[in-house]
Formats: structure tokens, C-alpha cells, sequence
């Protein structure tokens, strides 16, 4: 075995033996290395810049907040930024989900929401609920709860005896569905909750959490317009608990300012992150109603969940000023607008070899690859196709996101795309450029190995 020689960093990166570019600069859907080449952020890092890099005012809004107190502990004070943020949150919220616990990440958010639907069942006396149910493909992520209720398996065959075992509905997933548009499919119709509900008693479960829309799991499948409604009314009939995950989907990525407004229907627990905070610092929240917090209020008086970074002034300052910015410069607005063309230019990738499928809303797409476009067969596994795809993307100066495993749990390959809001229509043609060429060359190299070009 050759000797591996770890990259000359101190930083212990989740990517072990390859030395990454260091970004020293970004400047709108751009970010440039120490050796001054240009990239396209064409999936705002990891879901995140939806508002773009470089924005002035938002820094500037937390250096002024930092200047006057940078942290406060959330379990003794409150700060005007913290109260602010609240406030916009409630009313950007569905009617009634005006109560917002500020974290620092997309997992800390989901871990809250579904502790916080727990205790809401034992403080109103249904101890028996604690069960949670969630859809396969997916993702919620990795706190050990959060992963539970996610449907990743090459982390739950490392993690497995730690996790909760979480029931699983298959999610709506068009491309890879054999139901051919019925509407009675379980998937699709969302009628595999009640199937899950009635098989497990839903006297035992707490909670069910999905994405509005697929994130990288699914490769931002849309449901059927019916779906969340559905969802909704199997709810109540079995009082169950519905947490909307909008760690990804929410804050605008759509095209509104939640993903679930697509589909008129309400949660009880709404999670966000990433964009909320346009990525300038960590940021999540989550957003529940009187309704849920009340039986806690008048019980146990306190939800029993703390972090350090919870409520943070300077944390939420940010949070603030991207929020206010965003509807300054109308930008759910524009990435309706913005995410039509964007899904327009993109679509003309599924002609190309290697790709089967193209889809999306607003300003998040998904390209899923296939080694067979009419059999839908994914590439071998062990040929990395996506790993092989991002890393020339990156060569070819264009920032992607990949996702492995969706297929059937191990297999399949796909690449999310997710720019800013302000990304031009010459910047999106310039992406489709770059994506075909990156395409062209792992096709090439993944013939080489033996895979089908």
C-alpha cells in the first residue's frame, strides 16, 4: 500500500488527503483562490449564499453589533438583534408560528424541533408519543437525532448503534416513481404516511418531518401540488406533530420565502438556516406556535434543549441585517424570476450523455447522472461519478454539489445546482458551459475505468 501523505494543512478537513484551494476573496456569485483563479459558486457553497458574497451592509451590521456586546448567554438575557429577528421571522412565518429559537446550524435546528416535539406530547401527558417518522431518500442532518431521521446510509453503517431507529415513508420522487402519475401511489399522494401511522400506532409517534422540496437527497424533486395537504390532514386526524425542514429550501431558494407556501399547507415546527443568514455567520432557527410551547410554558416552564450559541446578538445581527436585505432588493422576488430562466437554460443538459434527469423550482436544480438513460441504471458506485464530476467542475472554474446513494441507498450520482439570487443570465449561461464541459471530461475519464459513456 503506498504511503498516504496527509496535505500540508494543520486544518483537519473532512476531505482527507487532497489539499484545497484557498479562497481569499468573493466577491456576487464569485470566489477567487491565492493563486487568483475565478470560480462560479453555482450551489452558494453548501445551499448558503443565497444573497451573494461580499455584501457590505451585512458585515457592517455585525461589527456594529459586535462593537456594542458580541454574546450574551440565552438563558439569562435577551438582545434587541435576537428580539428584531423574531419579530421579522414572525411575520414572513404562516399565521400563528410567531415563536423563534435562534442555533447555530441546520442540524442543531432539526435536533430542537424534534426534542421540542416530544416534550410537547409528555408535558400535555402522552408520554407514549415519541416515535419519529420521515422519508427515505432524505436528509435532516448529523446530529445524532437528526441523522435518525435522515436516509443516509453510508453514515447510518458507521453510525448505526448509536442512531434511533426512525420508521420510513418513501419520499415523492418523480424520476425513480413506477406509478407513472397515479394518483393513488403512496409516495407521491403522501398516503404512505397514513399506511406508516397505522402500522406503527399513532399513539407511539411524535412527529413527522420532510423538505417542502427533495434537497440533495432526491436532487430537488418537487412533490405533486396535493402532497402537503395530504400530509396535513393525516396529521391531524392522528395528531402527529408536522416539522417542515427549510434548513435548505427555505429563505427564498424557491422563490418564496418557504418552500411549503408552494404547496398551501401549514407545519407546526417550520426549521431554517443556511440562507437565512446569507452565510455571513452561523445561524438557524426554529419556528414553532403558542400552541406548541403553551403545555410546556404552563408544565415544566422551560424546553429542555440549551446551546452555548443560542440567541447570540452578533449571530442574530447577521440573521437581521441578510433578512432585511433580502427584502429590500425584493430578492425572494427575484429568484422566481430569476429561478424560471435558471431552470430554462438548464434543462437543455438532459441531452447530453450521462444525464437523466434535470429538475427543480426557483433557484435549486438537481441533474441527476445515469449510465443508462432509458433504463434510469445509475453508475457503479465505485467509479465516484459525482466526486469525479465536482472535482472537474472545480477545474473548470465552477462550484457544484454532489449527492451519492439516492438510487437505492448506495448507488447513484447527482450534482445540485443552488446559485445566488443575483446570479445573471450570462453568469447562468456561463455555468451551463462549464457543467457541459466538466461533463464531457468525466465521461471520458469514467470510460476509461470501464464505465459506459
Amino acid at each position: 500500500m503506498p504511503e498516504f501523505r496527509y496535505p500540508q494543512s494543520p486544518v483537519f478537513y473532512r476531505s482527507l488527503g487532497k489539499a484545497l484551494p484557498k479562497i481569499v476573496l468573493g466577491e456576487g456569485c464569485w470566489l477567487e483562490d491565492a493563486d487568483g483563479k475565478r470560480y462560479l459558486d453555482a450551489s452558494g457553497g453548501a445551499f448558503v449564499a443565497n444573497i451573494g458574497h461580499g455584501v457590505k451592509e451585512i458585515g457592517d451590521a455585525v461589527s456594529a453589533q459586535m462593537s456594542k456586546i458580541a454574546y450574551v448567554n440565552g438563558t439569562a438575557f435577551t438582545s434587541e438583534p435576537a428580539e428584531e429577528l423574531a419579530e421579522t421571522l414572525a411575520k414572513l412565518s404562516p399565521k400563528g408560528l410567531e415563536k423563534s429559537y435562534f442555533l447555530s446550524s441546520g442540524s442543531e435546528a432539526v435536533e430542537a424541533a424534534l426534542k421540542l416535539a416530544r416534550q410537547y406530547w409528555v408535558e400535555l401527558g402522552k408520554p407514549g408519543k415519541h416515535k419519529i417518522i420521515a422519508r427515505t431518500p432524505g436528509y435532516h442532518g448529523n446530529t445524532l437525532l437528526a441523522l435518525s431521521a435522515s436516509a443516509r446510509e453510508h453514515y447510518k453503517k458507521l453510525y448505526g448503534p448509536w442512531l434511533v431507529k426512525c420508521p420510513m415513508i418513501p419520499a415523492p420522487y418523480p424520476y425513480r416513481c413506477d406509478c407513472a402519475g397515479a394518483k393513488d401511489c403512496p409516495a407521491c399522494s403522501g398516503s404512505a404516511l397514513e399506511e406508516a401511522l397505522i402500522k406503527e400506532g399513532p399513539e407511539s409517534v411524535a412527529a413527522f418531518i420532510a423538505e417542502p422540496v427533495g434537497g440533495s437527497s432526491t436532487g430537488a424533486s418537487v412533490p405533486r401540488s396535493d402532497y402537503f395537504k395530504n400530509i396535513r390532514r393525516i396529521c391531524d386526524k392522528h395528531e402527529v406533530l408536522f416539522i417542515a425542514d427549510e434548513v435548505l429550501t427555505g429563505a427564498g431558494r424557491t422563490g418564496k420565502w418557504l418552500a411549503l407556501e408552494h404547496f398551501g399547507a401549514q407545519p407546526d415546527i417550520i426549521t431554517m438556516g443556511k440562507g437565512i443568514s446569507g452565510g455571513y455567520l452561523p445561524l438557524s432557527a426554529v419556528i414553532t406556535s403558542v400552541k406548541i410551547i403553551d403545555p410546556i410554558a404552563k408544565g415544566s416552564g422551560s424546553f429542555k434543549h440549551a446551546q452555548t450559541f443560542s440567541h447570540v446578538p452578533s449571530i442574530c445581527a447577521a440573521g437581521l441585517a441578510a433578512v432585511r436585505y433580502i427584502a429590500e432588493h425584493k430578492l425572494v422576488e427575484r429568484a422566481a424570476k430569476t429561478g424560471a430562466m435558471l431552470q430554462k437554460k438548464l434543462s437543455s443538459l438532459k441531452d447530453l450523455p450521462g444525464v437523466g434527469d434535470v429538475r427543480g423550482i426557483g433557484m435549486l436544480a438537481g441533474i441527476e447522472f445515469v449510465a443508462d438513460k432509458k433504463t434510469k441504471k445509475p453508475f457503479p458506485r465505485a467509479l465516484k461519478m459525482a466526486e469525479t464530476f465536482t472535482d472537474n467542475a472545480r477545474q473548470e472554474g465552477l462550484v457544484v454539489w454532489p449527492n451519492v446513494g439516492h438510487a437505492d441507498g448506495d448507488e447513484g450520482d447527482l450534482a445540485m445546482i443552488a446559485p445566488p439570487f443575483i446570479i445573471t443570465e450570462s453568469e447562468t449561461s456561463e455555468l451551463v458551459s462549464k457543467f457541459q464541459k466538466a461533463l464531457s471530461v468525466t465521461l471520458d475519464q469514467i470510460a476509461a475505468k470501464g464505465g459506459r459513456k
